[in-house]
């Protein structure tokens, strides 16, 4: 046998055994399933943003659920940026592996797979018997492509499991401004219709940034070409759209409706199991925090809509237990899907406000990077006398959720679905201290991966500089017990253990669709 090959026979011996569905047979799956399952998904909120981990804003219901429940230290997404790391968190699967996985327009085609194609987690869901709901930011398409948003858009959450949608359509700063429910927009006057293109195209009557700079609010002022086109609300946003005035959002409001969406799902399943996939508006950009959290925090705006973000989490877990999901029945996930950014396309303060905060601290990077700080995010979970309370070192992907609540739940993968997801429940559950050994991660500007082995870090050479990254010249390797900032290349001292962990790399990328 080659030498070299070794550590990968090894690897792959060691994810066949990882990937193998053990739904019955091992202890944790003796015990009763929650009754209710709330995945709370922040948006560009970074490992240090959050007073629970470290000196951001205070939030007293994230500390809430830390403190009754499992802090993970070393949690990722998948991806650095957010259409990425929400299909590997519904899908199981690496985004590279499928073509138009990046950073999606807002009127962008489904890229999740329907029923008929593959298992996602809400279908699993659905198969072990849950009531299941998608609420808030979306951005993973919608229909087939060239949507008719006066029309009743297929496919739809609906499609992929969820029984229930209430979404924006794709982010705050894109149009089109308006709620998807059920696979139609609500509240459109069909004597108005919708509009919307991203090919740079203004509509007749339609305000931009350029054209009407003085409707827009102080905040919503754009700092990019990208995010200065149809105001609405009195912010700039990337693309163009008309119509639909009946159905628009107020930014300020936002946290608040899709909030109290979700109260009246929980309310509506009158006890019965129910999962919802939970994806907060906040911390993204534009900025625009209700006016009861305005000037609230300490780290201006940015700060705000963190306690804003704080807010919906403490009315979901107290509607749970008024709709009679005690908290020993209930489930809580909470995290992010990506790192963090402060500044991001439009003049808000944020930058100012945070000139002393790091939000991804101890890490390196955050949002767009291929460092540590792009995908480690705050990740807790909560499940009152099944969740051991404590911190957690285990090294965990989002992507793991797939297989490891098919396994809590008894449910089982069709073959082929749920390909990169590891079942990981003991870890999950705080039962033990090991997570995955092996994780790929990547970067906004791919393909460009960088690959966890235990505490090693290997980033292949990707040219003297990129924009967001400043990788520098030639392969890095870091030990990251030792150096979390990612400041010493180790690849010139230790030549065999960077070739081993490239050629795992370029084994577990092979076939790479982008």
């Amino acid at each position: 046998m080659t030498l070299h090959l070794f550590p990968l026979i090894l690897c792959s011996i060691f994810l066949s055994s990882a990937l193998a569905d053990t739904t019955s047979s091992s202890p944790e799956n003796l015990q009763k399933k929650p009754r209710a399952i709330l995945l709370f998904l922040a948006d560009d909120l970074g490992y240090n943003d959050t007073s629970t981990y470290g000196t951001g804003a205070l939030t007293p219901n994230v500390q809430r659920l830390a403190d009754q429940g499992l802090l993970f230290t070393d949690a990722h997404s998948t991806n650095s940026v957010c259409t990425p790391s929400r299909y590997s968190l519904l899908t199981g699967q690496y985004a590279w592996r499928q073509k138009g996985t990046g950073i999606l327009p807002g009127d962008a085609a489904l890229i999740i797979p329907t029923r008929d194609k593959a298992a996602t987690l809400g279908t699993l869901m659905q198969q072990a018997g849950y009531r299941t709901a998608a609420i808030g930011k979306w951005h993973l398409g919608l229909g087939r492509g060239n949507i008719n948003w006066n029309k009743p858009i297929s496919p739809a959450p609906t499609d992929i499991g969820f029984d229930y949608s209430f979404i924006m359509a794709a982010t705050g700063d894109r149009v089109p401004c308006v709620y998807v429910e059920n696979g139609a927009v609500k509240g459109l006057d069909a004597k108005d219709p919708i509009r919307v293109n991203y090919r740079g195209k203004t509509y007749p009557g339609e305000k931009t940034a350029l054209t009407h700079p003085e409707e827009l609010k102080p905040w919503g002022r754009p700092s990019d070409k990208q995010h200065s086109g149809t105001i609405i609300d009195g912010i700039s946003r990337i693309g163009h759209m008309t119509g639909g005035t009946a159905a628009l959002w107020k930014d300020q409001d936002i946290a608040d409706d899709i909030t109290t969406a979700a109260e009246r799902f929980i309310a509506s399943c009158a006890g019965s199991p129910l999962f919802l996939y939970f994806c907060t508006n906040d911390i993204h950009v534009p900025r625009d925090p209700h006016a009861r959290f305005r000037g609230k925090s300490n780290l201006g705006i940015r700060g705000d809509v963190t306690l804003q973000m704080d807010d919906s989490l403490g009315r979901l877990m107290n509607a749970l237990e008024q709709s009679g999901y005690a908290p020993e029945e209930t489930l809580i996930i909470f995290t992010s899907d990506n790192g963090p950014v402060i500044s991001d396309g439009y003049e808000d303060g944020a930058r100012e406000a945070c000139a002393n905060h790091n939000p991804s601290h101890p890490w390196r990077g955050g949002k767009y990077s291929l460092f540590e700080g792009g995908t480690r995010v705050p990740f807790i979970v909560s499940w009152p006398g099944k969740v051991q309370p404590g911190r957690s070192s285990a090294l965990m992907s989002q992507m793991d959720l797939g297989r490891s609540l098919a396994s809590l739940c008894n449910t089982t993968i069709p073959e082929g679905s749920m390909r990169d997801s590891e079942n990981h429940l003991p870890a999950l559950l705080g039962n033990s201290p090991t997570g995955r050994h092996t994780l790929v991660t990547q970067a906004f500007e791919g393909p460009r991966y960088a690959l966890r082995c235990g505490a090693y870090k290997y980033i292949p050479d990707y040219g003297p500089r990129t924009r967001i990254d400043r990788l520098g010249r030639g392969e890095q390797l870091y030990d990251l017990s030792s150096d979390p900032a990612e400041q010493h290349n180790l690849a010139p001292q230790m030549p065999e253990k960077t070739a081993e962990l490239r050629a795992l790399l370029q084994n577990i990328t092979a076939g790479a669709a982008h």
